[in-house]
């Protein structure tokens, strides 16, 4: 059985209530556990979602069979001494993404509604800020139309200007900012990391260990952010294949 919610305020879901109030983390499992029945189950999640999925891992590892992730949250602390080579090289890394490409990132923690109400306003302002993404994250080598046709595109977008979500699904971003987002320390449940070569980002196994206990790390021969479009069999056969064994 597969159960495909939709974030809170992305469209499909309003956003939660409160900022104060429970984690999405927790409501899924509340869907999952409560509403839906499932003594025990998996999760998987990319981008905001992985990092949903690591903090209901965290709090629920009893319930969770494993993870599936294309990201992974950062240790708490480390001693420096103690990186790699390759680890140092990855944060090197990140430190150059953030400069380049981070701004929006920047914009939506620390001054979301400023940005909501243009993007409100703008419907060429909103698929602006939504074609930009899937052209610099995804496998497109800059060519939007390899990977994506203008019916998805403008699908995306519609998506947010008739719902209008555009601001609320900024909040997250805010939140985690504030502090006001759990911080995930240690995933001890089975986790897979499956990294696409176009993504944001591409944690070495060891940096992931620091973490998460990884019993399946994958680095795949193609595709970005937006795998699950771009590239469906490699991540739909991953999962399948790290999943198998805990059925």
């Amino acid at each position: 059985t597969v159960i495909v919610p939709s974030l809170p305020g992305f469209a499909f879901s309003p956003q939660r209530p409160s900022l104060a109030g429970t984690q999405t983390h927790e409501l899924w499992h509340m869907l999952m556990h409560d509403e839906l029945g499932f003594q025990r189950y998996a999760a998987h999640g990319s981008d905001l979602g992985a990092g949903i999925t690591s903090r209901l891992a965290e709090a629920h590892a009893e319930a969770l069979a494993g993870i599936h992730v294309m990201a992974v949250a950062n240790p708490t602390s480390y001693d420096e001494s103690s990186l790699t080579p390759e680890e140092r090289n990855y944060l090197d890394s990140l430190s150059e993404w953030l400069a380049e490409e981070g701004g929006y990132q920047h914009e939506q923690s620390t001054r979301p509604l400023t940005l909501s109400y243009g993007l409100a306003d703008s419907p060429i302002g909103l698929l602006a800020w939504i074609v930009e993404k899937y052209r610099a994250w995804s496998d497109c080598g800059g060519v939007l139309s390899s990977r994506f046709s203008d019916d998805f595109l403008l699908t995306q977008a519609t998506l947010y200007w008739f719902t209008e979500t555009i601001s609320t699904s900024f909040r997250p971003y805010y939140e985690h900012n504030r502090g006001l987002t759990t911080r995930v320390k240690r995933v001890n449940v089975p986790t897979a990391v499956a990294l696409f070569p176009a993504d944001l980002a591409q944690p070495p196994r060891s940096w992931a260990e620091r973490t998460y206990n990884v019993t399946r790390y994958t680095r795949m021969p193609r595709g970005g952010h937006f795998a699950a479009h771009e590239e469906p069999e490699l991540l739909a056969g991953d999962i399948t294949e790290f999943f198998r064994e805990y059925r």
